[in-house]
Parts: C-alpha cells; sequence; structure tokens
C-alpha cells in the first residue's frame, strides 16, 4: 500500500507539472513593431501558447506614462509555433506602447513586460507629394525662338503715313508745302500776277501804236 501511495503522489505530480507546462502565461506572449509591404507601420503581438488558449490582445500607445490612445483590440489562440495579431497604426521613431493580455478566464491579466519601444527610423509610405513650389515641366514656361508678330514689325505712326512701294523719294519734312519739292515757294501767285499785267499793258501799246500808224497814213 504505501508503495502504491507513492506511485500515485509520483503520478499525480507529474499531471501539474505538465498542466502547468501547458497553462497560458504572459511569457507567451510578445511585440514588435515594423512596416509593411506598402511601407506602412503595423505592431504585431505573437502567443505561443501550446494549450490554445483564447486570449485578449489590446494595444495602448503611452505618452509620459501613460495611456494615451487605444490602438486596437484583437483575440487570438496560442499555437506551439505561434500564432499572430496584427495592429496598423502609424508609429513614430522611439514611440512606446503598453502590450495588455486578458486570457484563461481572467487567469492571466497582465502586461507584457518591457514595454514595445518602436525603432529609431518610422516607415516610408510611398505616397509621397511634389512640393508645391516646384511646378510640373509640362507647365514650366519656355522662351519663345522667334519674335511674336508685335515685336518684329514695327508700328508706324498715324500722322506719317507709309511711303509707296518703289518711291525712294524723301518724305516731306513735317511743317513745308508740297510746293518745295517742284521749286516753287509762296511769291509764285504774286508774280504771276505783275506778269499778267505786264502782258496786258504791253498788248495795250501795240494796239494804241497800231492804231496811230493807220491814222498817219490815212492823212
Amino acid at each position: 500500500m504505501r508503495i502504491l501511495g507513492v506511485a500515485s503522489a509520483t503520478a499525480a505530480l507529474a499531471l501539474g507539472v505538465a498542466g502547468n507546462a501547458l497553462a497560458c502565461n504572459i511569457a507567451d506572449f510578445s511585440a514588435v513593431a515594423s512596416c509593411d509591404s506598402n511601407g506602412k507601420g503595423v505592431i504585431t503581438v505573437k502567443d505561443t501558447d501550446a494549450s490554445g488558449k483564447e486570449a485578449t490582445v489590446t494595444v495602448y500607445l503611452e505618452l509620459n506614462g501613460a495611456d494615451s490612445k487605444q490602438v486596437g483590440e484583437q483575440t487570438v489562440k496560442g499555437t506551439k509555433e505561434g500564432a499572430t495579431v496584427s495592429f496598423s497604426e502609424d508609429w513614430a521613431p522611439k514611440a512606446q506602447y503598453r502590450i495588455h493580455v486578458n486570457a484563461n478566464n481572467g487567469q492571466v491579466n497582465e502586461d507584457v513586460s518591457p514595454n514595445l519601444t518602436t525603432p529609431d527610423k518610422a516607415c516610408t509610405t510611398s505616397e509621397t507629394t511634389p512640393p508645391a513650389s516646384t511646378p510640373p515641366a509640362s507647365e514650366t514656361p519656355k522662351p519663345s525662338a522667334t519674335p511674336s508678330a508685335s515685336e518684329s514689325t514695327p508700328v508706324q505712326s498715324a500722322s506719317s503715313p507709309a511711303a509707296p512701294a518703289g518711291d525712294n523719294s524723301p518724305s516731306p519734312a513735317a511743317g513745308t508745302s508740297n510746293l518745295a519739292e517742284t521749286g516753287a515757294s509762296s511769291s509764285t501767285p504774286m508774280i504771276a500776277g505783275i506778269a499778267a499785267g505786264l502782258v496786258v499793258i504791253g498788248g495795250g501799246a501795240v494796239f494804241f501804236g497800231m492804231r496811230r500808224r493807220g491814222a498817219s497814213k490815212s492823212n
């Protein structure tokens, strides 16, 4: 009987040790901050509880030793190889996150220690916007190789008409009469009047002279 009692006690102790080895505990959980294939931040929590107990994992962002915001909450059933849950989070470099685990009907209700500290360099997303001060190449104005019509054609003054084609004679200066080009001047009408008067006087003299000669012949 004594031998049977010792054997039973040994078996119970072995079963207890095995049960404790398979029980869920906080040491089965770990967390890491990384970047996904799109370059966005993600926090991954891994559960290596071989007993497969369901656990609720909650992630908090820490600021000055207190919870700043709740990133998210998910449930996970651990495996010997490790089951994971991921939380999308645009984490900043060297930020701290508290990972809380509640499993096995509250038998595990504590934080993963120590808190998760993110890497020194943040993720780089592909959604980058070009600086507003740099215009696209298609909108950059280019200098024109040929001058415009307004630059190449001189504007003629309305007060001085253009010289006709084929006429190489100089245009009359402003303020002068067209008579200057023909040799006439402003005294031409007076000279013409004097000449006409002399012609009339001469004609009258010839007429009276002929009459006098005719009268002397008749006498």
